[in-house]
């Protein structure tokens, strides 16, 4: 049925010229469908049609007349409701186009998200925001399209561009929704897929076209689009999600291997990732893999600390189902993931956050506290609500979207002080006069209490190099509620005393000792990073003097070392087999090192430390408690000799799991080292990093007889050879919380009693082709047989 009552209507000719001037912040009141006293009104935006009508759902159809320069409109008082409608457009091609309406649809955003984003508690923002697939039922059948919504609240109109209108600047103007500072529009027909961008016009009437800042999914720079993206994976590691839920994982053990992934392996994305490194890093033994941070950034060298997609993994390795994959597979190998989270700064991409309604919106507007002078960044505005909503969602979309197990937030310590690398006078004190940033002290409260409340067995890291108290401390008795803090007061002196020539260490004991003066404090990992690695401070290998042999004979002890001190361990990509230069994000790491037996036994070596830390209570069950620690000698500095115990929960005189160890850092062998043993009995050398030179013989597999005798305080005493440059480690032999597991994360053998360890190191080192890709024994067995040129 046609009627033909239909009439030009009398637009606001204001409204016209804003819309046509690209300056109309409420597109809906003049185009769609309204009823007035005239009857329905239908108005539509068609600049190179030649006719328009419009059919609806009763099957009437109405002309549109041309008012002016595109826009067409009619009344009709013949109807007297809105109806569903589709446009009916000819474009002088002899075809008539059917085309939806995207301003007859309803706001996307009801009124409680509007609010709950003004106050700052919306903590599933990306579920509202950003551009997400939507159908809706109707009379006419059901529409698919993307809607769109975005938070500028000083612009003067924003409009949607991309692939779904020809990137034209004109064509969907979109919506504020009142007072929130929110713009929102639905295009039916948009699909996923499809790119776009905002174009936003500022209060200086300059138009800047934007990345979304929600966008799930973005083209590589230099391109700047975002993409429409829809998850379609289906997860398969339900049993790890279950097990995480009730895990505490502060108490359990955490070996983590950290990652950049574009440069571990080139030329690997997520799902080759899911392949490569998952099965190297299962056989390694690690428990966790961090990965530097995945969100999108422009700038390959920044390593990803300078983001531009705060919820965009970056599309450089694939899309965000592809790296749901990768997180799957390393989840069903039992192995977590860490990300680095950056809320301390972003990058000043002009495409991006920076500035993005025209003026400073995500950033501070005051540069004395939103601009970072040492990283050249923007700094957030903590205190504004809107924007301390963004990042902690952002917190949450990683933990939950993508199942992550833990964020590592970086440079915690430039969010906690106000004059953080400024000069006197470039800062501004807070309310009470100080120097602390106390809204970011805030957002870092709300950040890890909200996550600890909504996702179980998760873990909040904290980099964070100062003294300040109570990183670790629950929120509730006024800390900033991190599960652990990066101690970098023990990398630092580490790292020192290893750069010193073993005759000189002795007068640099303090550098090992003193870690242990507030190992308890916090909730410590001890991070040997990447940033120990790059800008000139070599690699790892090379921090110590001396030949290569040596060399590769201190990075093996200070391994077992970093291992077996009270903490939880972080070891950077490349280090775990002894890379020789330092780290470049621009290549792959020396892979081609491992074919030589010198490295490959470094790796292997790594490979002993998890097995036996796993399967050793002893070594994490009480990593921030001084009940699991005890010194047995800590002032040996003319030997540079280092010994202590290793605990777990029990009776240390009985059934406690306990590891003896003993760090070994001076050029000569200790012979018949006596140390104090809390029990006697036998015990195993479960552990020597020695082998690699004529006088310092590996003596893993060794069982020592502890006699009764008082010595460092305890009951019983062992003489035990600890070689030079190197670490030992004994255990009861009949020690049953003590046991070692052989094993990978998937292959685990039944424990294995360190008595039955003594037996296959000794048939292993009286062998001197054993097999030198296992763990446990039989790999440190064949280290001690290897005496020959390591050149």
């Amino acid at each position: 049925m046609t009627t033909d009552t239909s009439q030009g209507p009398s637009l606001d000719e204001a409204a016209i010229t804003a819309f046509l001037q690209g300056r109309n912040g409420q597109p809906h009141d003049l185009l769609g469908q309204h009823l007035g006293p005239g009857g329905l009104t239908v108005t539509a935006f068609r600049p190179f049609a030649t006719r328009v009508g419009a059919r609806l759902d009763t099957g009437d159809r109405v002309e549109l007349h041309h008012v002016r320069e595109g826009i067409w409109s009619m009344t009709s008082p013949d109807f007297t409701s809105t109806h569903d409608y589709r446009l009916l457009v000819e474009y002088g091609d002899g075809v008539e186009h059917v085309q939806d309406d995207p301003y007859r649809f309803a706001p996307t955003l009801g009124e409680i998200d509007r609010h709950l984003i003004n106050e700052g508690r919306h903590e599933q923002l990306w579920s509202v925001l950003g551009a997400h697939v939507r159908h809706y039922p109707g009379p006419l059948g059901e529409v698919w399209g993307v809607s769109f919504a975005v938070w500028a609240p000083r612009a003067k109109a924003v409009h949607v561009i991309g692939d779904f209108n020809g990137w034209d600047r004109r064509t969907h103007p979109m919506r504020a929704l009142g007072e929130s500072g929110i713009w929102e529009l639905f295009l039916p027909g948009a699909t996923e897929g499809m790119n776009y961008q905002f174009a936003v016009r500022g209060p200086d009437e300059l138009v800047r076209l934007k990345s979304d800042p929600m966008a799930r999914m973005t083209e590589v720079a230099p391109k700047q689009a975002a993409i429409v993206t829809e998850t379609h994976y289906e997860w398969r590691d339900g049993d790890w999600m279950e097990q995480r839920r009730t895990r505490n994982a502060h108490q359990g053990p955490m070996s983590t291997y950290e990652v950049h992934l574009g440069s571990w392996r080139q030329g690997l994305g997520y799902r080759g990732l899911a392949e490569h490194l998952v099965n190297y890093v299962r056989d390694l033994g690690f428990t966790h893999v961090e990965f530097l941070p995945v969100m999108e950034h422009p700038y390959v060298p920044s390593w990803g600390y300078h983001v531009t997609g705060y919820y965009a993994p970056s599309s450089r390795w694939g899309t965000p189902d592809d790296f749901r994959y990768l997180v799957d597979e390393l989840h069903r190998a039992g192995i977590g993931v860490l990300l680095d989270w950056v809320p301390g700064h972003f990058a000043t991409d002009e495409w991006a956050l920076a500035r993005f309604d025209g003026l400073p919106l995500y950033e501070h507007p005051d540069p004395r506290k939103g601009w970072h002078p040492e990283w050249g960044s923007n700094i957030f505005d903590y205190g504004r609500p809107e924007v301390r909503n963004f990042l902690v969602a952002n917190a949450l979309y990683w933990l939950e979207e993508f199942h992550v197990d833990g964020l590592r937030v970086d440079g915690v310590a430039s969010m906690l002080y106000l004059d953080y690398a400024r000069d006197a006078g470039a800062w501004v004190p807070n309310k009470d006069g100080g120097r602390e940033n106390l809204e970011a002290v805030e957002l870092l409260k709300e950040t890890n209490g909200t996550a600890y409340k909504r996702v179980g067995g998760i873990v909040t890291i904290a980099e964070e190099s100062t003294t300040w108290p109570g990183v670790t401390r629950p929120t509730n008795q006024g800390g900033l509620g991190f599960g652990f803090k990066w101690n970098m007061g023990w990398m630092n002196d580490s790292l020192k005393y290893l750069g010193e020539e073993p005759i000189y260490r002795k007068y640099h004991h303090g550098k090992l000792t003193f870690s242990l003066m507030y190992a308890f404090d916090e909730n410590f990992v001890l991070p040997i990073s990447h940033d120990e690695v790059v800008h000139g401070k070599g690699s790892l290998l090379r921090k110590s003097r001396g030949t290569r042999e040596e060399q590769v004979a201190t990075l093996r002890a200070f391994l077992a070392y970093l291992w077996c001190h009270p903490g939880k361990q972080l070891l950077f990509m490349g280090c775990e087999f002894g890379q020789e230069s330092e780290w470049s994000e621009g290549r792959s790491l020396d892979w081609w090192l491992l074919e030589q037996p010198l490295h490959y036994r470094v790796h292997n070596l790594v490979k002993d430390l998890n097995a036996i830390y796993k399967g050793n209570r002893a070594l994490w069950e009480l990593d921030a408690d001084p009940a699991g620690f005890e010194w047995l000698e800590a002032d040996d500095a003319a030997h540079n000799t280092f010994s202590w115990l290793r605990f777990g929960t029990g009776d240390r005189s009985t059934d406690a799991p306990v590891v003896a160890c003993i760090m070994n850092f001076s050029g000569r062998t200790q012979e018949s080292y006596r140390i104090g043993l809390p029990r006697g009995g036998r015990w195993t050398v479960v552990l020597d990093t020695a082998g690699y030179h004529p006088d310092a013989p590996s003596s893993a597999g060794v069982v020592l007889e502890a006699r009764q005798e008082a010595w460092h305080h305890q009951p019983y005493a062992v003489d035990v050879t600890v070689p030079r440059l190197s670490t030992v480690w004994l255990v009861p032999v009949d020690q049953p919380a003590g046991q070692v597991v052989i094993g990978t994360a998937e292959e685990v053998s039944p424990p294995v009693s360190a008595e039955v360890i003594a037996d296959s190191m000794a048939e292993a080192a009286a062998d001197p082709d054993a097999e030198l890709g296992s763990t446990g024994a039989s790999g440190q067995a064949a280290t001690s047989t290897t005496n020959g040129d390591l050149s």
